[in-house]
C-alpha cells in the first residue's frame, strides 16, 4: 500500500519517541497524521512542526478514544494507517526484599493491572475501533487492501528481564495476539504487524548515565548503540508498503538477546 496526501494515519504515542518518528515520518511522506497522546503541549508543538492534528487520548478510556478518532477524522477523514506506540515500562521484581527490614514485599497487582490496560488493553482497543472504520472504506490495492495496522511491542515479549515481569507481560499480549488479528481482519484486506524494539534512544534514556548508557550499547552485537526512533519509523514504512507482511512479529534490535538483568 503506497503512502499519499490522500491517506489518513493515526499515531498513538505520537508526542515523543518512536511514535514521534513514526509521525514525522508519515507526515513527509504526504500522510495527514493525527497524533493521540496524553501530553497535550508535546503533542501540540509536534502537530504544528509537521502540519498534523493532535487529539488528547487516554487508550484506557473508551470514551476518550472515540472523541479522539472522531477529532482525527473530522480533520483528516477515516485513518487507512493506525500505529499503536502509547505505552509504559513499568520495572519491579515479583518479590521484593526491604534492605531495612528483610520483609517480603510482593508486586502490587495494581501497577501490573495498568501495563496491561495501557500497553495490551489499549493497543486492542485502538485495533478494534480503527479496523472497523477501515472495513468500511473502498479497497486501494489490487489485492483488496485496505489499511494497516502496526503495533509496538518489545524484545522484553520474548526474553524480559529481572523486574520487568508486568512490561513483559503486556508486550507479549501485544505480539500473541498479532497473527489471531491478522486472520480475524483479513476478509476486510486489513494487515496486521508487530515491531519488536531492542534498546532505542526513547526519553527513557534520555536522564541515564553515560557508563551506563555505553554498558548497554555495549550488549548490542551490531550496530553496537542505541537505536535511533527514526530506524523504528523506517520500518513502519517498509510494512505499510509491502503489502505480504502481515500476522508477523519483527525484531529491531541489532541481534541482542536481553540477558536476566
Amino acid at each position: 500500500m503506497k503512502l499519499d496526501k490522500l491517506m489518513a494515519a493515526v499515531v498513538t504515542g505520537g508526542a515523543s519517541g518512536l511514535g514521534e518518528a513514526t509521525a514525522r515520518m508519515l507526515a513527509a511522506s504526504g500522510a495527514k497524521v493525527a497524533i493521540l497522546d496524553m501530553n497535550a503541549e508535546r503533542g501540540e508543538e509536534v502537530a504544528r512542526e509537521i502540519g498534523a492534528v493532535f487529539c488528547r487520548a487516554d487508550v484506557t478510556d473508551e470514551a476518550s478514544i472515540d472523541a479522539a478518532l472522531a477529532a482525527a477524522r473530522a480533520a483528516n477523514g477515516i485513518e487507512r494507517i493506525l500505529v499503536n506506540c502509547a505505552g509504559i515500562a513499568p520495572g519491579r521484581r515479583t518479590v521484593t526484599k526491604k534492605r531495612e527490614t528483610g520483609e517480603l514485599i510482593p508486586h502490587d497487582v495494581a501497577s501490573f493491572r495498568r501495563a496491561v490496560e495501557i500497553n495490551l488493553i489499549g493497543t486492542y482497543a485502538m485495533i478494534a475501533k480503527c479496523a472497523t472504520a477501515m472495513a468500511g472504506l473502498d479497497p486501494v490495492t489490487p489485492d483488496g487492501g485496505r489499511g494497516v495496522i502496526v503495533n509496538t511491542s518489545s524484545v522484553a515479549a520474548q526474553d524480559g528481564q529481572i523486574g520487568q515481569a508486568a512490561y513483559a507481560a503486556s508486550k507479549g499480549g501485544v505480539l500473541g495476539l498479532t497473527l489471531p488479528v491478522a486472520r480475524d481482519l483479513s476478509g476486510f484486506g486489513i494487515r496486521v504487524m508487530t515491531i519488536m524494539p531492542g534498546l532505542f534512544h526513547t526519553p527513557l534514556f534520555e536522564g541515564i548515565a553515560e557508563d551506563y548508557r555505553k554498558a548497554l550499547e555495549a550488549n548490542v552485537p551490531f550496530p553496537s548503540r542505541l537505536g535511533r526512533p527514526e530506524e523504528y519509523a523506517t520500518l513502519v514504512k517498509a510494512i505499510i508498503e509491502n503489502d505480504m507482511l502481515n500476522g508477523e512479529g519483527i525484531r529491531l534490535d541489532g541481534a541482542l538477546r536481553m540477558q536476566p538483568k
